[in-house]
């Protein structure tokens, strides 16, 4: 599947969730499932807790923060140099 086609899988209504990205036909956060993967849930994991979502719905969900970080940045400091 190549980016355009994960990207399709994503969707942002005002009238759904706030406008925030959601899974295409569900009210799950891309930024959920980011941060479920980032606190060290595995795929499999995610898929047993949100059995409607497919493992392409998860990599959408990457992709979508790939693009992202595309176009902001986030501060993040520097460590002291020893």
């Amino acid at each position: 599947m190549n980016k355009e086609q994960l990207l399709s899988r994503i969707s942002i209504d005002p009238k759904v969730c706030f406008g925030k990205p959601c899974i295409r036909g569900h009210r799950i956060w891309v930024s959920l499932i980011l941060d479920l993967l980032a606190s060290g849930m595995t795929t499999t994991e995610i898929l047993q807790e949100y059995p409607v979502l497919e493992e392409a719905d998860i990599l959408a969900c990457i992709a979508y923060g790939a693009e992202m970080v595309r176009e902001r940045y986030v501060e993040i400091p520097l460590e002291a140099q020893g």
